[in-house]
């Protein structure tokens, strides 16, 4: 357990000089992205995490629907800080060519919304089948997309989703030793964690550190596996945030509440949600002289 002497070592190297890039899951608001933006933009971001627009997947926009929204964000300037893409959240067994190709699509919407950053998955086993013996396909297939992320000069961020190869720290560690490509690097997502009963900070940050390049922030209680808003759950998210400032982490911090609802392929919070969730964390960053920009 960490102790609060070991808080408060952390905390004293976050100094109002530290500064994060806040983002937030534009879908986690509304269809529009007009709305997602203006919201955003009312809690202070300049920035957008995109996972689908008009009900869309980023995986399923067409040409026109790619256009409309590179000229919505352009307009409102506003960047994307990473593209939210499903890739990787299927079954093991299926044809890895599928999600290759999968991913040259993303990295299309990548190149016309101007960021570089591409969120992705470590595959489900087959049901019925242990981890350890889909370790060698997921490998393989991790491999396969670091490659096209390397020729492509995009980089891919693995989000330790509950039910994945990747869920746990050790097996999250397996996967960006083992692949060793400077392309593949970590989204951290506390909520995630606490949902498959790991401590994120006591359990994960020492290990994962070195990795981490990117910050979702969600919280959950470890007692039904709800999710709740950043600080109000068993996410350690004060150890971590306060970890991170001290260890000199200057990227992005994406909200993604998912208050309202989750599906398979993300959640939904609504503008008032995404607005207390917005709040609760810039009070812990607050907190721990963290500023938000």
């Amino acid at each position: 357990m960490t102790t609060p002497s070991a808080l408060q070592e952390h905390n004293s190297f976050a100094t109002p000089s530290t500064s994060w890039t806040l983002s937030g899951f534009g879908d986690e608001i509304s269809p529009d992205p007009h709305a997602q933006i203006a919201v955003l933009e009312g809690l202070g971001a300049r920035h957008i995490e995109v996972r689908s627009a008009w009900d869309t997947n980023v995986v399923d926009l067409d040409e026109d629907q790619l256009s409309t929204l590179a000229a919505i964000v352009k307009t409102a300037q506003f960047s994307v800080s990473a593209i939210a893409s499903p890739i990787g959240k299927v079954d093991v067994t299926l044809d890895p060519d599928l999600e290759v190709q999968r991913l040259r699509r993303i990295i299309r919407v990548a190149k016309a919304l101007d960021t570089t950053n591409i969120r992705i998955f470590s595959f489900y086993p087959a049901p019925g089948s242990s981890m350890e013996s889909v370790r060698d396909e997921v490998l393989l297939r991790m491999r396969r997309l670091a490659d096209v992320a390397e020729q492509a000069g995009v980089v891919l961020l693995h989000e330790n989703e509950k039910g994945i190869y990747g869920d746990i720290p050790e097996r999250i560690l397996d996967i960006v030793e083992s692949v060793g490509s400077a392309n593949l690097r970590l989204a951290w997502d506390s909520a995630n964690f606490v949902q498959v009963g790991v401590r994120p900070f006591d359990d994960g940050y020492t290990k994962l550190r070195p990795y981490v390049d990117y910050l979702q922030v969600k919280d959950a209680l470890s007692s039904t596996s709800v999710v709740v808003p950043a600080g109000e759950g068993d996410g350690q998210l004060r150890e971590t945030l306060a970890a991170l400032a001290s260890d000199g982490y200057d990227g992005y911090a994406s909200l993604e509440p998912h208050l309202s609802s989750t599906h398979s392929l993300g959640g939904f919070s609504g503008p008032y949600s995404f607005g207390l969730a917005a709040r609760a964390f810039r009070g812990l960053t607050d907190e721990l002289g963290i500023e938000l920009r």
